[in-house]
């Protein structure tokens, strides 16, 4: 029995029961693999339910507002794909018909599908016999093979393709790709698999060789850059507050926040209660300022950590188009911020 044939037979006894695997519908497998993009599977199945009920057809997801997107994506991280996703399904619902392109290189001019995601959809959705290769590929082949390639090159990737192309029957690709992604989620993980219950525990080369723990290689380590951002939520004489869009390109695009005092690290009050008076609301008066949160809310993106403190800042004015608590939750905020509210920490 070769490799193709024991992993399927493993991944048929042991799949995890997902919605997206009931289905060849290409509008449902696309959803779900834009949310899974750097996303666990029990965080991202939530909001797959929420969406295929929110938004049942594309039609409904092209005709939705950002906005709508954005916030019924909040939480799930990376906004960037919300908004690539809302503009492919306006590109799919108005230019194609509603029609998903039908095979890899189609679905590969798509906005914000890359590789792995049209070979994905080709596959489950087409059948087309094209490899996925993600994190989960990588560790299982490069384990069971002994490939000390460095995953974080481009040529690796290629390499790492034209195996899985061998390997795969090419008469049911869908259910090899799902298989071997799942073996790599369940079975052969990234930390401490248990290979004593490993099916392929008699032919793996690195549990031979005591390589599972050095494989794969990733050579390219991710330069994290930290940022110090002081929230100032404004409360007037009606308890009312402000809140501004994030228009500028970079993280949290089209989110929205309080007003941001950004530093260098991390401030006191003196220099808060300055920059508050003197640069950020000079046209207020300013009846006192006050720290929300007694130690710093580190927020941990994939590049940028944040380290976040909140400050509320009582004036005596009234703010023109000032909001309440209860409309402040109508809008997409990053979660960081929206847990701040939801914990009504706001009224500090």
């Amino acid at each position: 029995m070769n490799f193709s044939n024991i992993l399927i037979k493993w991944y048929l006894q042991n799949k995890r029961d997902l919605p997206w695997r009931k289905t060849a519908n290409p509008y449902h497998i696309w959803l779900s693999e834009i949310m899974l993009q750097q996303t666990r599977v029990a965080q991202g199945t939530p909001y797959f339910f929420a969406f295929t009920e929110e938004f049942p057809t594309v039609f409904d997801l092209a005709n939705a507002s950002e906005e709508q997107v954005l916030k019924l994506w909040q939480g799930l991280g990376y906004y960037s794909r919300a908004r690539n996703l809302h503009k492919t399904a306006q590109h799919v619902a108005n230019d194609l018909n509603g029609v998903f392109p039908s095979n890899y290189a189609a679905l590969l001019k798509l906005k914000g599908v890359g590789e792995y995601t049209a070979a994905a959809i080709a596959s489950f959705s087409y059948n087309e016999a094209v490899p996925v290769v993600d994190g989960n590929v990588f560790r299982v082949l490069s384990r069971y093979f002994d490939i000390e390639s460095d995953i974080s090159l481009p040529a690796t990737k290629k390499e790492f393709t034209e195996l899985a192309y061998e390997l795969m029957p090419k008469d049911n690709p869908a259910i090899f790709n799902q298989a071997i992604m799942e073996f790599g989620a369940l079975q052969c993980v990234p930390k401490s698999p248990d290979c004593s219950i490993c099916v392929f525990n008699d032919s793996c080369l690195a549990l031979q060789k005591k390589k599972v723990s050095v494989l794969p290689v990733k050579s390219k380590k991710l330069k994290v850059t930290n940022r110090f951002f002081n929230y100032l939520i404004l409360e007037d004489v009606l308890g009312n507050t402000l809140i501004q869009k994030r228009t500028a390109k970079g993280i949290w695009h089209n989110l929205y926040e309080f007003p941001l005092f950004e530093t260098t690290e991390i401030v006191d009050f003196d220099i808060v209660s300055q920059a508050v008076k003197n640069d950020v609301f000079p046209s207020y008066t300013i009846l006192g300022i006050e720290e929300c949160n007694e130690t710093t809310v580190v927020h941990k993106l994939s590049h940028q950590h944040l380290h976040i403190q909140f400050w509320k800042v009582k004036i005596a004015e009234k703010i023109e188009n000032g909001l309440n608590s209860s409309q402040l939750k109508t809008f997409p905020f990053p979660v960081v911020i929206y847990n701040f509210i939801e914990k009504q920490e706001i009224n500090c």
